[in-house]
């Protein structure tokens, strides 16, 4: 299992912890995602980490695919990838209703399909292997449609990319999964619990039967897991729950919530309900009051670095191929790069 470092996306002020970066990077992590939502961007921040690193390879966590053309996104994957040396991983996702239609002002529409072609544009692009053509639902490159000139025509990328640049996916949903076991080389579950991971397990074999020859071997389970050290167990478990309950109760609408069905195939539905409530009714405190023990115990790493150490094992036995870590914490950094590396 290989370890890297989430740092997400900004509150109010953009700032990244370089210091911490550079020292997973010291200490042997694999690489650094960020994040996007609707404010700061996944691929800006990268490229200050990139300048102020060495090795550590650079992933977006994720890219949002409704906001760029698949062009755009290769493009922009391409440069960050030339410019250091190789090390851009590309995450993709596409988010939810309320940002793809609130912010970007795009119908969401059916996102895997999207997603799937999004994913055939891009690999096209770094194969090179002739000027681009695709007919799809969402995308048709070149454009002959309604107000366009005629004059379009294929091209093929003047920067000559690395063809093998790894694409994941985010996904928790079953379709998801087994889109992201078809066409992506490792998927971003955006918590789990590693003790359940029945949760994908068919999924994922039922993309992996679409492409033969394809395994567990060639594919790569990156969750996002918060770590939280400190002598009060309660006060660390704490700090996990306001995450918790945003996603399972307010990022989507009643019915629409894709975090709070995982939650609920976690085995906490009821708690899924009642965060999901509390949370939109505007009861925030109340809904992160909600947020099970149990619930930020399995899906996080919280306590004292014993209990740290301890509970990685759970990890350490699932199918997990990156541990991604989110932690403001420099010693966790540490801890965690000796019990694993």
């Amino acid at each position: 299992m290989q370890l890297g470092i989430n740092v997400g996306y900004s509150g109010r002020g953009m700032g990244l912890p370089i210091s911490l970066i550079q020292e997973a990077e010291r200490v042997g992590y694999d690489i650094c995602f960020t994040a996007e939502a609707y404010g700061s961007d996944a691929v800006t921040p990268l490229a200050w980490i990139g300048a102020s690193t060495q090795r550590i390879k650079l992933g977006t966590a994720i890219a949002q695919i409704h906001a760029r053309t698949p062009a755009m996104m290769a493009m922009t994957a391409m440069t960050l990838d030339a410019l250091s040396g190789g090390r851009f991983v590309l995450g993709l996702g596409p988010s939810g209703p309320q940002v793809v239609e609130g912010w970007h002002g795009v119908p969401y529409g059916k996102p895997l399909t999207r997603q799937r072609e999004y994913i055939q544009v891009i690999r096209q692009i770094l194969k090179r292997e002739k000027p681009l053509e695709f007919q799809g639902e969402y995308y048709q490159v070149p454009n002959t449609g309604p107000g366009t000139t005629g004059l379009g025509r294929p091209l093929r990328s003047i920067l000559h990319p690395r063809e093998d640049m790894k694409i994941y996916t985010a996904a928790i949903s079953p379709n998801g999964v087994r889109a992201a076991a078809e066409i992506a080389d490792g998927f971003f579950p955006v918590w789990m619990d590693p003790e359940r991971f029945d949760v994908f397990a068919p999924s994922l074999q039922a993309g992996f039967a679409k492409v033969p020859g394809k395994t567990m071997d060639q594919f790569d389970v990156a969750p996002f897991v918060s770590v939280v050290c400190g002598d009060d167990l309660g006060a660390c478990l704490g700090a996990v729950k306001p995450m918790l309950a945003l996603y399972i109760g307010g990022m989507g609408a009643r019915g629409r919530n894709f975090y709070n069905d995982y939650a609920k195939r976690l085995g906490f539905e009821e708690a899924a309900v009642t965060i999901q409530d509390l949370y939109l009714d505007g009861k925030r405190d109340e809904a992160i009051s909600a947020v099970p023990d149990e619930l930020a115990d399995a899906v996080a790493l919280c306590g004292s670095a014993d209990r740290i150490a301890d509970r990685l094992q759970r990890f350490e036995e699932a199918p997990i191929g990156t541990l991604v870590v989110a932690t403001a914490q420099m010693d966790v950094v540490r801890l965690l790069a000796e019990r694993v590396l």
